[in-house]
């Protein structure tokens, strides 16, 4: 047996009555009707409503608390004439939010300005200089998206220069909200809004769509920005159920079928393909977006997205391709030096948190160097770097069912503030204290974290006859998108499996795995990106098994089906 460091678990087995009656009323095969009781489609008006999602089933806006103060402010501030600061975070979820709150208001206001806070002078959320610009700029009403449900001491500030605020935030609240003329947040505990998981981006399209019922305007007014709201769907992976679920569906159509300027020449840019889903926006989309905040300035983000001229959407869509270079090698820096701390420390190993600090490391890159450590150790991981004059910033990343927001929380007396997720956070801590949070984020860990929660795993969704793999098979698996968090791409597990002798490793560094997979009448083409290191043990085996997804693999023009290995075991009689 090749030795595996993932644990492979089939996803708990569907009421078998509840699969029979599926299987009867929609004549659907009896693997798809599992998988969709799995996912709790467990009627036929559930999955008819699945499978085809509609702009009529979006929620009325108006049932978010203070959905109805926000539009009367915003009316009071166009008959008065006020200037009006669209104010957004420096991510993907952030960019896209205040452009398309400042292109849906853009013709509403006579005076109306966007602001993107920088990431090394500001920091995350809300910023006394944002509040200082709208004054500077006779800008008295600031429309904050993706931040500033926690910015209690800043909207305060603001009102004493005469400046109101509408919050449109995701994020959890803390024990006291800002005093903000409406704070719309579906996580208020207050509020009863039937859908919790909107990105920031989805939370300002909300207060388009309530403005647009409002003024009795044509619903495309809004529905125009889906694309962004997709693109922040994506980033900030929510889960793509219920509102998000049809966002996508038809931010998608939008991105593959009219992509505004900005869109299509970063597509050009990146990966230049056609009929674009989740995984793609997540993967080439989305880092060259955040990019410009992490490198640099994320306004060249914001206007990317809004540009109106192909030689404006293409000088930005270059710029962020640029600088999503750069944040790589930053990246792969950060990355190679917590595996030297780790080679010259391998006590480290022992541990079940890792918090790694250098002060020269990029601060923002410490989110995604996190990651990678997640993906090298499977250890919940904070990375911190000098952050000012005594000062330490840093991000945290978690593995499946360890809520780092609340480890963060139980560790709070060390920090000067967080925020975030239960799987990413940032915060800021005074660099004295750095051993003493070291110290007592591992005692939450132990607390918290046993053994199994360390160990990834690789969840399949039923087992699968690869000689039943076919185009229909393909073809209602494609119609099961968009795919993401609550709504994952199918995995099969299949036992058996043999290569007809073609495997072989390939990619430039040698780390992936192509096999032709023998069916009873012919052979399915596989890929097992990472997985180099199986071959030896394949081609010595009586047969393997394997969990993997089914894929449509476009090459010139000629469309062919393929298997995504997510994981190989080998048996032998050695």
């Amino acid at each position: 047996m090749r030795h595996t460091t993932k644990i492979w678990k089939q996803k708990a087995e569907p009421d078998y009555e509840t699969v029979r009656d599926l299987v009867s009323v929609l004549k659907a095969p009896e693997i798809i009707a599992k998988m969709l009781v799995q996912r709790g489609l467990d009627t036929p008006g559930k999955v008819k409503k699945f499978f085809n999602p509609r702009i009529g089933d979006l929620h009325d806006p108006f049932l978010m608390k203070d959905m109805d103060k926000a539009i009367e402010r915003i009316q009071q501030a166009e008959k008065a004439r006020e200037g009006v600061l669209i104010f957004g975070d420096y991510d993907v979820d952030g960019t896209t939010s205040v452009a398309l709150a400042y292109s849906f208001f853009r013709d509403k206001f006579d005076k109306i300005d966007y602001y993107i806070p920088d990431r090394y002078k500001e920091g995350y959320g809300i910023s006394t200089a944002g509040i200082d610009y709208a004054k500077e700029h006779g800008l008295s009403l600031i429309i904050a998206l993706d931040c500033g449900i926690r910015s209690v001491d800043k909207v305060a500030y603001a009102a004493t220069l005469g400046i109101d605020f509408i919050i449109c935030d995701h994020h959890l609240p803390g024990a006291t909200l800002p005093d903000a003329v409406a704070v719309l947040d579906p996580k208020r505990s207050d509020c009863d809004y039937p859908f919790k998981e909107l990105a920031g981006c989805g939370i300002g399209l909300k207060l388009a769509q309530a403005y647009c019922q409002v003024y009795d305007l044509d619903e495309r007014e809004y529905l125009q920005y889906l694309d962004y709201a997709t693109l922040s769907i994506a980033s900030d992976i929510v889960p793509i159920v219920d509102e998000n679920r049809i966002i996508a569906h038809f931010g998608l159509k939008i991105i593959n079928q009219q992509p505004r300027i900005g869109i299509k020449k970063l597509i050009e840019v990146s990966i230049n393909k056609e009929n674009l889903g989740i995984g793609d926006l997540v993967f080439y989309l989305g880092p060259r977006i955040n990019a410009a905040g992490r490198m640099d300035d994320a306004k060249s983000a914001v206007k990317m997205l809004i540009a109106e001229s192909n030689e404006m959407a293409d000088e930005y869509a270059k710029e962020l391709q640029t600088q999503n270079a750069s944040r790589k090698v930053v990246d792969q820096k950060i990355t190679a030096d917590f595996q030297e701390i780790v080679a010259a420390n391998p006590h480290l190993l022992d541990r079940k948190t890792h918090v790694f600090y250098k002060e020269d490391w990029h601060k923002g890159v410490v989110g995604i160097a996190a990651s990678r450590a997640i993906e090298l150790y499977y250890r919940p991981t904070i990375i911190l770097t000098k952050s000012g004059e005594g000062l330490l910033a840093g991000s945290a990343r978690s593995v499946k069912g360890f809520d780092v927001h609340a480890a963060l929380d139980k560790c709070s007396e060390y920090l000067l503030q967080f925020g975030g997720h239960m799987y990413a956070a940032g915060m800021t801590l005074k660099a004295e204290n750095l051993e003493a949070f070291r110290a007592a984020f591992e005692a939450v860990g132990e607390e918290m974290l046993d053994e199994d929660m360390l160990t990834p795993k690789v969840y399949y969704d039923t087992v699968l006859d690869v000689n039943l793999v076919d185009e229909k098979l393909l073809n209602i698996v494609q119609q099961m998108a968009p795919f993401g968090p609550a709504n994952m791409t199918p995995v099969f597990f299949a036992q058996g499996l043999k290569d007809d002798g073609t495997g072989r490793i390939i990619g430039k560094t040698e780390e992936h795995l192509r096999l032709n997979i023998k069916r009873e009448k012919d052979s399915l083409a596989a890929i097992g990106f990472g997985l180099a290191g199986a071959l030896p043990a394949i081609k010595k085996a009586d047969s393997f098994e394997a969990c993997f997804q089914i894929n449509e693999n476009v090459f010139r023009g000629i469309s062919s089906i393929q298997l995504m290995l997510k994981d190989i075991r080998t048996t032998t009689d050695v």
